[in-house]
């Protein structure tokens, strides 16, 4: 991956995560206008996921985009909301990290 598509790719992850804060926000004060920012900025993510698929291929930009935001957003939902997860889901987040790591492996074959 060239340092362009991690930038892209982490700038996606960044605005999906503010679109999570602003949904999960939504759902404790009912506020349309919160609603609409969450709204948006999936939208806005989504515009740059397309970029990342054209690039990357669809495989690597979902997979590589959802275990960031796997990891990342279990961070918010602990500090900012004080939600918590079961030793089983916590496997489960253990396992997704450890599949990006085996993503992110070189390969001979094709990409």
């Amino acid at each position: 991956m060239n340092p362009a598509y991690v930038l892209w790719l982490l700038l996606a992850t960044f605005i999906f995560l503010g679109g999570a804060t602003a949904s999960r926000a939504y759902v404790s004060s009912n506020s349309v206008p919160v609603l609409l920012l969450a709204l948006g900025l999936y939208v806005i993510g989504n515009l740059i996921m397309v970029k990342l698929m054209r690039e990357g291929g669809l495989g690597l930009a979902i997979s590589l985009s959802a275990v960031v935001q796997l990891v990342l957003v279990n961070l918010i939902a602990f500090t900012l909301f004080g939600e918590k997860l079961s030793t089983t889901q916590m496997a489960g987040v253990l396992l997704g990290i450890a599949a990006m790591g085996l993503m992110l492996l070189p390969t001979s074959g094709m990409a």
